[in-house]
Parts: C-alpha cells; sequence; structure tokens
C-alpha cells in the first residue's frame, strides 16, 4: 500500500519579521571600534536616530563617544534599542552616560521634516549631534549614513545590531525620544502617544481618522496627509495655480503669434 505524503502546514513570514529574525541573529561588539583604534583613531564617535519612520514629532539622533574599553558594557547587554526592554534600555542609558566621553542629542521637528524631506532631516539630526559633542570625535560610526562634515567616516549598515558604539547611541536618543512622547501625549491626548511614541499603529491611524492630525505632526507622510483638511485644500489651491499658469502661458504664447 503507497504512504500518503505528508503535508507540513507553512506559515506566512512577513519581511518585518524576517528582519527581525535576522537582526537577533547578529552579535553587538566592539569589532567595528577595535579595528578602528588599530588603524590609529582613538575618539570614535558612534551615531544612530530614532523615529525616521514615525507620524508624529521629531527626528532623534545621539552621538557617543566611549572609552577604549567597551567589556563593561558588552556584558550589560548593550544591543540594538529596539531589541531591549524600556527598563533595560533606561538603566544602559544611565550607564552610558555615566562611562562616555561625550554625549550630544538632537532634534529635527515635524517641520523641518515635512519641508526638506525625512531622510535629509535625519542626517541633519545626526550632524547636529556630532557637532554638539564637547570632545571632537577622529572617526565617526554611522548606521547606514554618511554626513556631511569632515572627520573620517564608516557607514555601517545595521550598525546598532553591530557596533557597541552604535547601539550607546541609539539607546540614548531612543530614550530620550520615548520620554518626550510621553511628555507631549499630555499636551496632545487622543492619539496614544504615550504607548506607540508617534508611530504609523492602528490605533494611531484611527485616531488620526477621528480627529485629525495636530500641529506636531508630519504632513508630509501619506498617513497624515491623507487624513489632513489643509492638505488637500493646499492640493486644490496648487492646482488652481497650476490652471492659471498654464492659462498665462497659453496667452503669451498667443499674443507672440499676434
Amino acid at each position: 500500500m503507497a504512504s500518503t505524503p505528508s503535508i507540513r502546514a507553512t506559515r506566512k513570514v512577513t519581511a518585518a519579521t524576517a528582519k527581525q529574525r535576522m537582526l537577533k541573529q547578529l552579535v553587538c561588539s566592539d569589532a567595528p571600534e577595535q579595528a578602528l583604534r588599530y588603524h590609529g583613531f582613538q575618539r570614535i564617535a558612534g551615531v544612530d536616530e530614532v523615529g525616521r519612520g514615525a507620524l508624529f514629532g521629531p527626528v532623534v539622533a545621539a552621538a557617543v563617544i566611549l572609552p577604549k574599553s567597551l567589556e563593561e558594557l558588552s556584558n550589560a547587554g548593550l544591543k540594538d534599542s529596539k531589541q531591549m526592554t524600556r527598563e533595560e534600555r533606561e538603566s544602559l542609558n544611565q550607564q552610558i552616560r555615566a562611562m562616555a566621553m561625550a554625549v550630544c542629542v538632537a532634534e529635527v521637528d515635524a517641520e523641518t521634516i515635512d519641508r526638506i524631506n525625512i531622510y535629509q532631516a535625519t542626517r541633519l539630526a545626526m550632524l547636529a549631534a556630532v557637532q554638539g559633542l564637547t570632545v571632537a570625535p577622529d572617526h565617526l560610526l554611522i548606521d547606514a549614513m554618511i554626513l556631511d562634515h569632515p572627520c573620517r567616516q564608516t557607514k555601517l549598515i545595521y550598525g546598532d545590531a553591530l557596533s557597541l558604539s552604535i547601539a550607546a547611541a541609539s539607546v540614548i536618543a531612543k530614550v530620550h525620544r520615548d520620554a518626550l512622547m510621553r511628555e507631549l501625549d499630555a499636551i496632545h491626548p487622543g492619539y496614544g502617544l504615550a504607548s506607540h511614541k508617534g508611530y504609523g499603529t492602528p490605533e494611531h491611524r484611527r485616531a488620526l481618522a477621528e480627529i485629525g492630525p495636530c500641529a506636531l505632526h508630519r504632513r508630509s507622510f501619506a498617513p497624515v496627509r491623507g487624513v489632513d483638511p489643509e492638505a488637500a485644500l493646499e492640493q486644490v489651491i496648487s492646482a488652481e495655480l497650476l490652471f492659471e499658469d498654464a492659462d498665462l502661458d497659453a496667452n503669451l504664447k498667443q499674443a507672440e503669434w499676434a
């Protein structure tokens, strides 16, 4: 009697889940810093940002120059801030600040994000954080970015999961921004900012649809623009101006031929 082939149930894995699984396999260590020290660099600044994908509030960047020995932070479990609990991040935030040679946090607000786009706003925040350091770095280790700064730089993809210096900047920036979101939740109630920190969760999107965006929402982001009556009005006005310009061009051409 022929055996019946077994059928194995498969579960679809989302891209976000697959990425998180991959990131958990990476080892956060001081290997990038040690490689740079081998080449003579001593004041290495880790640079990272948080809030790039949020619909509300500023994008926040931090720059951190740590001492030569990072064994203490490694033993404390420092890694990508997104893979830690709030309690772990806040404990490490204090530890990092106590031992760092220099720390600086910079914000770029929603209005600027809408004006220059989120990519450029992120670079601006990172640059401001580096420029605000009280100790001048001689090398920058940056999570997936290159900055308009004369200092030598290394762009490290998934840097917050690979480099302790970048992970430290990630923790500093996230603790700062999360605290800011909890403060802003009291000023702008109804959106649930304290829980989702301004990201586009179903709760946040429902609130946007019900009460509309506030002054600190990023109106250039599609989920906000789609429920913003001012944005719709701007589109109508822009379209009317475009037609007026087209009519003017047509009249000018007719005058040239007359």
